[in-house]
């Protein structure tokens, strides 16, 4: 929801020519995983969501939390099925509870034009605005308006039942993501368990070790629309293809390639087999209109023999984790080695803000 730096060294060919990129981040939308309760999985396993918008009592650490917003924080929650405690560890790692005096919170706006005790871009908080106090009146400063409002986002994006990638798509970091939580369970009373439930898959897949920041963040964004349905030509959020899944993750930090699987295969500079790295993109001689030389199909490696693709509509689940390595594999593209996407990282380092 507000935006945030990324500091970013990303290995660009071979022996790796280095770029340091620190990038803004854009809201978008997604999808996950969270449950409250009792039963006792661990965040490996799955489990029963049929608890998953239930509301925790109160851990000692609440007592810290202004009154006023610990109310407001609680009907937001009953309101829409969101824990309160969830939203408490949003409003503390934003703007500890709007008690903070830093620019954005109680008026004007932050360097990336958030604003409020939860942080929202203007833009975001027109779109899921809610009047909490029935006054007629949408404020993002007012924590009556805010609070509720920043329920319903998470709401849209998939929480309760997927609620790690609904704080994701709040603030595109999985640090915020564990840092909102770890605060979510010092507030609650009694066990208080993450794990994933979005209906496919168990256990968040490892984002590939030792790659850079921006290579991390576009496959970060890429594994949170999992169990998301495949449409032909869809742009999301709620549904996508497989090229706009790749065009979408890339635009996550700024960076923008083309749309169609067609339009991808020439973009990136070509890599060998065996040479591909996470970020890169692979092609296959699938889909309509598809041939040796102009590919129908894509997704990203992610790791040696693993990408993030959206299958096919009749595919469970249709967007995945899968072996890429097959008959049909025709080759291998970097992006970022495309001459325009370095000079676009050139001009984002350089728009970085002093300090």
């Amino acid at each position: 929801m507000n935006r945030r730096h990324l500091l970013a060294v990303i290995a660009l060919g071979g022996a790796a020519a280095l770029f340091v990129a620190l990038l803004v981040v854009p809201v978008l939308f997604g999808a996950s995983q969270f449950m409250f309760g009792g039963g006792g999985a661990g965040s490996g396993g799955c489990v029963d969501t049929s608890k998953a918008g239930a509301q925790p009592g109160e851990a000692a650490d609440a007592r810290s939390i202004p009154a006023n917003y610990l109310e407001l924080y609680k009907k937001a929650g009953e309101d829409y099925g969101i824990p309160w405690n969830v939203l408490a560890g949003i409003g503390k790692v934003e703007t500890s509870h709007g008690t903070s005096k830093l620019p954005g919170v109680s008026s004007g706006e932050n360097y990336a034009g958030a604003g409020g005790p939860m942080q929202f871009l203007e833009a975001t908080f027109k779109a899921f605005a809610v009047d909490g106090n029935n006054d007629k009146k949408k404020d993002r400063y007012n924590p009556e308006d805010a609070i509720p409002s920043a329920a319903r986002y998470l709401k849209h994006n998939g929480a309760p039942q997927r609620m790690r990638t609904a704080l994701f798509m709040y603030n595109h970091s999985w640090d915020y993501v564990n840092l909102v939580l770890s605060w979510a369970k010092r507030y609650a009373a009694g066990e208080f368990n993450v794990v994933q439930s979005n209906g496919v898959e168990c256990s968040d897949d490892e984002l590939p070790a030792n790659v850079g920041g921006v290579v991390q963040r576009i496959i970060s964004f890429a594994m949170a629309q999992r169990g998301k349905p495949y449409v032909f030509g869809a742009n999301g959020p709620d549904a996508w293809d497989c090229s706009s899944l790749i065009q979408a993750a890339y635009r996550t930090v700024g960076l923008g390639i083309p749309r169609t699987t067609f339009e991808q295969w020439p973009f990136g500079k070509k890599i060998p087999k065996g040479q591909e790295q996470a970020g890169d993109l692979v092609f296959f001689n699938s889909g309509p209109g598809t041939r040796a030389d102009s590919p129908g199909h894509v997704g990203m490696v992610i790791a040696d023999n693993k990408m993030i693709v959206a299958r096919c509509s009749r595919c469970r689940p249709a967007i995945t984790v899968t072996p890429y390595k097959r008959s049909d594999w025709i080759g291998v593209t970097r992006p970022l080695a495309n001459p325009a996407l370095k000079k676009r990282l050139e001009q984002l380092t350089a728009q970085q803000p002093a300090g």
